[in-house]
């Protein structure tokens, strides 16, 4: 409508100048001459003008806009807030917030139709599925094993951490360390670290915890503070406060990993309550970024392994 009204406006005056000139006279061939060009100028410059406006329109119509609410893992708070400070710097109009209030809970308030994504550290429960969650993988993560920086064991058998963790070692000196009590430090119910670990290790409602915390960040804290003190984190929150340990020989890193290597390792989830393609147009182009080498770049960029 707004190019058929700037069309018309335009031909008016191409006539008011084409009458003004024939009044002057029309044995005048050099005015009529001008008069012709003028108006072959008046027209190119009006196309001109429709295909910028049409750019511009289409430009508009393409562009992202509007919010995406996450909630969920909270060791998927690095994760979470570098895709969603990168996404929305690549759109400015688009606002994406995050909350971390743990996996269960996370994928709680998507089947409660309160967040569009449910983030979970862990793979999705069978009772969770069938509310309609969908599982969207979009990194691998290791669970890194922390110990103080004081301790002198900086290596544990598979074996070994099971029995620390179902408190049937009770001091470091069982296992040929410093005779120091084991201070188990573990995730609350409902985090996602807390399933992976306890799922993958077997040993599900037998774990005897001094301590159960309620965010990543607290168990590198307490590990970092206390002597004597064992906790497990997702990989890319290990910093040089404490000391990670190698597991059957292995080092908790990225490429041990994706060889396989090293056993405590688990998925990243980004839940959507339906397929992705269901989705709205801005959570599909979300998704996208994700998946997108730009997206991949990020990921690796935090520590976490990108999905193929």
């Amino acid at each position: 409508m707004k190019k058929q009204i700037r069309r018309f406006l335009t031909l008016c005056s191409m006539t008011a100048l084409t009458l003004t000139l024939a009044a002057c006279g029309s044995g005048q061939n050099t005015s009529s001459k001008a008069s012709a060009e003028t108006l072959a100028q008046t027209e190119n410059t009006v196309a001109e003008n429709d295909t910028s406006s049409d750019n511009q329109t289409q430009a508009e119509d393409t562009a992202l806009s509007g919010q995406i609410a996450m909630a969920g893992s909270t060791s998927m708070e690095k994760l979470a807030n570098a895709l969603a400070e990168d996404f929305m710097e690549k759109n400015g109009d688009v606002t994406v917030t995050a909350e971390f209030t743990g996996s269960s809970a996370g994928i709680e308030s998507l089947l409660a139709g309160s967040v569009d994504i449910g983030n979970a550290s862990r793979n999705l429960k069978d009772s969770e599925t069938a509310g309609g969650a969908v599982e969207n993988i979009v990194a691998i993560d290791g669970i890194a094993v922390v110990v103080n920086p004081e301790n002198s064991l900086t290596a544990l058998t598979k074996d070994q951490l099971i029995s620390i963790y179902k408190g049937e070692v009770t001091n470091w000196s069982e296992l040929g360390g410093s005779d120091e009590p084991i201070v188990v430090v573990g995730r609350e119910a409902g985090s996602g670290t807390r399933g992976a670990f306890e799922e993958i290790l077997g040993i599900e409602d037998a774990c005897a915890y001094a301590l159960e915390l309620d965010s990543t960040g607290t168990v590198v804290a307490k590990a970092a503070s206390t002597a004597g003190a064992i906790g497990y984190v997702s990989l890319d929150m290990v910093d040089d406060t404490v000391t990670a340990v190698e597991l059957d020989g292995t080092e908790a890193t990225a490429e041990n990993i994706k060889a396989g290597s090293y056993f405590l390792s688990r998925p990243f989830v980004m839940a959507t309550a339906g397929e992705i393609s269901d989705q709205s147009a801005l959570i599909q182009s979300f998704f996208e970024y994700i998946y997108s080498d730009a997206g991949t770049e990020l990921v690796e960029s935090v520590g976490l392994i990108a999905v193929d």
